[in-house]
C-alpha cells in the first residue's frame, strides 16, 4: 500500500525538473485549482503511453475547468521528453530522476526487475495539495478514464466552491458582499 496517498492527506510539495531541466513546484503548478497528478510507470510502458494519450482530450477541457494536469515519471529528462512528445501532451511532465517521489510514497514497482518503474497512481488533488481520490493503475483498467475524472472533479468542486451552483442564496449573498464596493454608485 502506498504511503501518504490517502484521501485527506496533504502531498509534499515536490520540486522536480521538466524535460528541459526547468524546476517546478507542485504547488505552483496547481495554484488555486484542482489538479490531476499522474504518477506514471515510466517511458518504457505501452500502458502508460496509452493512458497518457487518453488524457490528451481530457487536458483540452482543463483550462476552462480550473484544473491542472501534471505527469511525473521515474525517468531522466530525455525519456520524459520522449513520452511527452510521443503522446502529443501539452501539460507539464516532470522527471523523478532520483526517485524521490517514488520513495516518498513507497510506490516502487517490485515486479519489474529491469526498470525503476513506479506503480501508476492517478491522484485527484484539491486546492492546497490535498488528496481527494486515488486510483491505482497497475492494471490498465485501474487507471481512470477522462469521464471518471470528470465525475470526480464535479464532486470535488461541488464540495469546495461556494459558487458551484450560483443560483443559491448563499452564493448570491457571497458574491454581492465581495462586490459591494463596485455595485455602490459613487
Amino acid at each position: 500500500m502506498s504511503k501518504g496517498l490517502t484521501p485527506g492527506s496533504v502531498l509534499r510539495d515536490f520540486t522536480l525538473p521538466d524535460e528541459n531541466g526547468v524546476m517546478h513546484r507542485l504547488s505552483q503548478l496547481q495554484g488555486d485549482d484542482a489538479m490531476i497528478l499522474m504518477l506514471g510507470r515510466g517511458e518504457h510502458c505501452p500502458r502508460e503511453r496509452q493512458h497518457q494519450r487518453e488524457m490528451v482530450r481530457f487536458h483540452q477541457w482543463c483550462p476552462v475547468a480550473f484544473t491542472q494536469l501534471v505527469t511525473v515519471l521515474p525517468n531522466d529528462l530525455h525519456d520524459v521528453y520522449k513520452m511527452r512528445i510521443s503522446t502529443g501532451a501539452h501539460w507539464p511532465y516532470l522527471a523523478d530522476v532520483d526517485l524521490e517521489v517514488q520513495r516518498a510514497f513507497e510506490i516502487e514497482e517490485y515486479t519489474d526487475p529491469h526498470h525503476h518503474a513506479t506503480v501508476p497512481h492517478t491522484v485527484v488533488v484539491a486546492p492546497g495539495l490535498v488528496v481527494d481520490k486515488v486510483y491505482v493503475g497497475y492494471w490498465f483498467w485501474g487507471r481512470p478514464s477522462p469521464f471518471q475524472l470528470w465525475e470526480d472533479l464535479q464532486d470535488l468542486l461541488r464540495r469546495t466552491k461556494d459558487d458551484f451552483d450560483p443560483t443559491t442564496e448563499q452564493a448570491r449573498a457571497t458574491w454581492i458582499a465581495a462586490n459591494a464596493a463596485q455595485l455602490t454608485p459613487g
